[in-house]
């Protein structure tokens, strides 16, 4: 089974549970949307001119579109996703102009298509993540690009592994990873940020007092070492880190 065959499969699985449990993941994605949909506006912002298409790889069931629809951003957005079922989810929202699925590789729209692309925890889940930048970067003319931050001392843990691989992720980012794959495929960061999980996030699944007294001392403790010293929190736990991509020599007069 070929890479993109086996990221389908699994998305396939995650996007087709029902009743309960349809409830509770769709939950989880709404709840993850909200920062994710706060970081793009935050870095959209830093455009010269605000974007007006917007084309998100890897959409998902479209939350996210719908998220930043409520945030003003964008007046067109497009998504483009490898699993058939998220594909149906997302074109029955009124907030997604266009769902559309693709095979992971190629993008069915011209050059320079959009003028925003968004890549939200998708690099880490590609066999290739390279490849998929350029080819977005190639589609878009500007692209945000949001990945966890695993190449820390919390994410080495063996169980730590053991639950990014039954997630899908192929690949373990540091920042400077980043870096390099945005320098690679032409690009060059216009603007960056970073941000601990929240506590929300951290309670979401916590179902006993005792799980829940955990996450929030665990959220407490986070937040705090991250405001003290970010790229310290960097290296100790898992940070979700975001940039703004412009074309290499292109600068965007904010």
């Amino acid at each position: 089974m070929t890479g993109s065959a086996r990221l389908r499969e699994i998305y396939e699985g995650h996007y087709a549970a029902e009743g309960s449990d349809a409830a509770l993941y769709g939950g989880w994605r709404e709840l993850c949307g909200q920062g994710k949909a706060d970081h793009v506006a935050e870095l959209a912002g830093r455009l010269a001119q605000p974007p007006r298409t917007i084309a998100e790889v890897g959409c998902g069931d479209g939350v996210l579109l719908t998220l930043l629809a409520r945030r003003g951003v964008g007046e067109r957005r497009h998504g483009f996703e490898i699993s058939e079922r998220a594909v149906e989810i997302a074109a029955r929202r009124p907030e997604v102009e266009r769902a559309e699925r693709f095979d992971g590789a190629t993008l069915p729209v011209g050059d320079g298509a959009y003028d925003l692309g968004i890549l939200s925890h998708v690099l880490e889940h590609v066999p290739e993540p390279l490849a998929v930048l350029r080819e977005v970067a190639r589609a878009c003319r500007a692209v945000v690009v949001e990945v966890p931050l695993e190449d820390n001392r919390s994410a080495s843990r063996p169980a730590a592994e053991a639950g990014r691989r039954e997630i899908g992720h192929l690949h373990r980012f540091s920042r400077a990873e980043v870096h390099g794959l945005v320098a690679q495929a032409g690009l060059r960061i216009e603007a960056e940020l970073s941000d601990p999980l929240p506590r929300a996030v951290h309670l979401y699944f916590a179902d006993t007092a005792a799980a829940r007294a955990k996450a929030m001392t665990k959220a407490a403790v986070r937040r705090s070492l991250f405001r003290a010293a970010p790229r310290l929190a960097e290296r100790t736990f898992t940070v979700h880190y975001a940039c703004l991509c412009v074309p290499t020599g292109v600068r965007d007069e904010t």
